[in-house]
């Protein structure tokens, strides 16, 4: 790929006014897809089932099939739109967006056009440092994904494959599109806008329980819009969409790189293409895709297989009334409860641990103890072995095990090696420590015994105690601990050792 240039970013807030836009597609977890009664992919029971495996003919638009719409996925949709702050329309018709690609059997997807099911909305987003922003929400609406193509060769990009493949397990899976307005004021914070737009619509998402909601998998794609316009110019640049943005940490880095590539060109003279682009995760670049189409190349036209939605003012209601608390007012309500400093709060949040954070406390285990084993050692072992942390272990097991060091029964290091065991399926905390006997020696006993081992073995030391070397206790500390396996408590052994030194 030819090396672009880019313009120094603060040179380039200078010069030009970003504009943003974003489109955020939200697969639905239903238990069927959006049009037919084929398993659907995005629901966690059926993600890894083997390729072209959960189809039906209306998937694939075969002869004689015909679509029914999927009653869940339109009360997801509805109270999506309401957590939105959108108004939900009364009546509102799905329409057939033409155009041919592979992974599309029909060469049409069913989607809405001008009659979506919610519109006019806001979100409410949170910067790093608690500044609360306002993005505008055009509206929300629903279609069918299509299905997933696998390019084959050496980059597994479609430039220089050998050939490709395509999955049609994903095609009909129910999404909701969500497409903002023209976002202004972002100014040097657009990308963490985009960030914190992303992470917003991602919350909302799990709060309401319609979306596994992972950008790693697919269930939660985002395609970002930016423009730039010269200082002081009321007419608006024109813009690229940026696909196949994966990740938080994408995201700030797709907008940055569009807005110091399109600064480069705009000042050297030359004009943007209205394009959509892709991000390369690999390289920190955009490239080009294929030229940006208008509503009008595809031929958009009401669907004649199905009927209006019309949702009763009754349903709408209903659905307000057990909406959940939004996360921004959830997050700020939390933290305080907990005590966490910004920082604290913010190493939780990154980690996507509020949840299980939150189940730890409720329960049993105090704020401070919930967030240090979820984001310090079960945090690494999910790093090291390249799984979610959350898959590791309940937060039940991790209220369990931090009750038994509260009781003396564990120290840290011993509860590391029981959270192991857990996690290798040896059972509950409880189980594990009895299984491997490494509950803590409480018997004075037994640990005096092993001091005067060590002091036999080292008789200058209690001299040098007597003497007022205190610290010379940490040899012998260490002795005993090395000879219980770590299975004593350092503190109560300094008390016995000083005990034998004023006798």
């Amino acid at each position: 790929m030819a090396a672009v240039k880019l313009m120094d970013y603060d040179k380039a807030l200078e010069l030009f006014e970003p504009v943003l836009g974003f489109e955020v597609h939200v697969e639905l977890n239903t238990r069927t897809k959006m049009f037919s009664d084929a398993p659907n992919p995005a629901n966690e029971e059926y993600h890894s089932a083997e390729p072209n495996t959960l189809i039906a003919p209306v998937d694939l638009g075969l002869p004689g099939s015909l679509p029914v719409v999927n009653a869940t996925a339109i009360r997801s949709s509805i109270s999506l739109g309401l957590m939105l702050g959108c108004s939900i329309a009364e009546s509102c018709r799905f329409a057939r967006k033409n155009y041919f690609y592979p992974d599309m059997g029909k060469n049409y997807q069913i989607s809405q056009y001008d009659e979506p099911i919610a519109y006019e909305g806001s979100v409410e987003i949170e910067l790093e440092d608690g500044t609360l922003v306002s993005i505008p929400v055009e509206r929300a609406h629903m279609e069918e994904d299509a299905g997933k193509l696998t390019h084959m060769g050496s980059t597994g990009r479609i430039q220089g494959a050998e050939y490709s493949l395509v999955d049609y397990n994903r095609a009909g899976v129910p999404l909701v599109e969500i497409v903002t307005k023209p976002i202004f004021g972002a100014e040097h914070r657009a990308p963490e806008y985009a960030k914190a737009y992303i992470e917003a619509i991602r919350d909302i998402a799990k709060a309401l329980g319609i979306s596994e909601a992972r950008l790693e998998r697919g269930n939660l794609r985002c395609d970002a819009n930016v423009s730039l316009r010269p200082r002081g110019q009321e007419k608006l640049g024109t813009r690229t969409e940026t696909k196949n943005v994966n990740s938080m940490r994408s995201v700030e880095r797709a907008v940055r790189y569009e807005i110091q590539r399109q600064a480069a060109i705009l000042a050297d003279g030359g004009t943007i293409t209205q394009e959509t682009r892709h991000w390369h995760e690999d390289t920190g670049v955009t490239s080009p895709g294929r030229p940006k189409s208008d509503a009008d190349d595809y031929r958009y036209f009401p669907e004649p297989d199905l009927v209006p939605v019309q949702p009763s003012r009754e349903l709408v209601e209903e659905l307000r009334a057990v909406l959940p608390e939004q996360p921004v007012a959830r997050r700020r309500r939390l933290k305080a409860e907990w005590g966490f400093t910004d920082q604290e709060y913010q190493d939780v949040r990154n980690g996507g641990l509020v949840e299980v954070v939150e189940a730890t406390v409720a329960a049993g285990a105090s704020p401070a103890s919930a967030r240090k084993w979820w984001t310090g050692e079960i945090t690494r072992i999910a790093n090291a072995t390249e799984r979610e942390a959350t898959d590791l272990v309940t937060p039940a097991d991790v209220a369990a095990l931090q009750e038994l060091v509260d009781a003396g029964t564990l120290t840290d290091k011993l509860a590391r090696q029981v959270l192991e065991g857990v996690i290798a399926g040896e059972g509950t905390p409880q189980e594990v420590v009895d299984a491997r006997g490494l509950a803590v020696v409480s018997d004075d006993g037994a640990l005096i015994a092993a001091i005067d081992e060590a002091l036999a073995a080292q008789p200058d030391v209690m001299a040098k105690i007597k003497n007022g070397k205190v610290q010379a206790a940490g040899a012998i500390i260490g002795a005993v601990m090395k000879a219980m396996r770590g299975q004593a408590d350092a503190a109560r052994v300094g008390e016995l050792i000083l005990e034998r030194a004023a006798q």
